[in-house]
């Protein structure tokens, strides 16, 4: 099998993604990115514009892929539980794939500029949105009790899941199907009846 090779910007991205989870976006500058690189910053400048760009291209990035993973899981023929299982799976795979981007999610997503921040904020509102039309739908038919405040179950579960790449960190030896086991077992047993 042939290995894919990653291209200098690629590689500025995972340097920086991992700097700006350790350090802050904020606290992290191009001569540190640079300094990662084994590299002189302006060097960097062959291959991006700024650290604005690289933030822009880790989150909006990142907010495609959920986006798109939960167009997949809503237009597929599976039953309502299964699409709540579906998008537990959806973040672990994303999350093992992506830990120091989605690191990036809770917080560093503050300090995109315009028209990216609003572009952000919206794809986030939509993702939650089709993610609590889930939760819905599986308490509609009776799934979720009616007394569950769906609300906070979605709230609840997504704060969990956004968390999970310093959980993940901290026992990397856990399996990717364990993981979506236990997870689903932890988040959704107390919710499907």
């Amino acid at each position: 099998m042939e290995s894919i090779q990653k291209s200098k910007k690629e590689i500025i991205k995972e340097k920086a993604s991992y700097l700006f989870r350790k350090k802050g976006y904020a606290a992290t500058s191009m001569q540190d990115i640079a300094l990662a690189m084994d590299m002189k910053a302006a060097s960097l400048y062959n291959h991006i514009s700024s650290k604005q760009e690289i933030l822009q291209e880790l989150l909006m990035g990142i907010a495609g892929e959920f986006t798109s993973g939960m167009e997949d899981i809503l237009s597929s023929t599976l039953d309502t539980q299964a699409k709540l299982e579906a998008l537990v799976n959806l973040h672990v795979q994303l999350t093992l794939h992506n830990s120091d981007s989605i690191a990036l999610i809770t917080g560093e997503w503050v300090h995109l500029s315009e028209p990216e921040l609003t572009q952000y904020k919206k794809q986030r509102s939509v993702y939650e949105q089709r993610f609590l039309s889930i939760l819905s739908a599986c308490q509609k038919e009776g799934l979720i009790a009616k007394k569950v405040n769906i609300d906070l179950a979605l709230y609840s579960i997504l704060s969990s899941l956004h968390w999970l790449y310093s959980w993940h960190h901290k026992h990397p030896n856990i399996s990717k199907i364990e993981l979506e086991h236990q997870l689903k077992m932890v988040l959704l047993n107390g919710l499907i009846s």
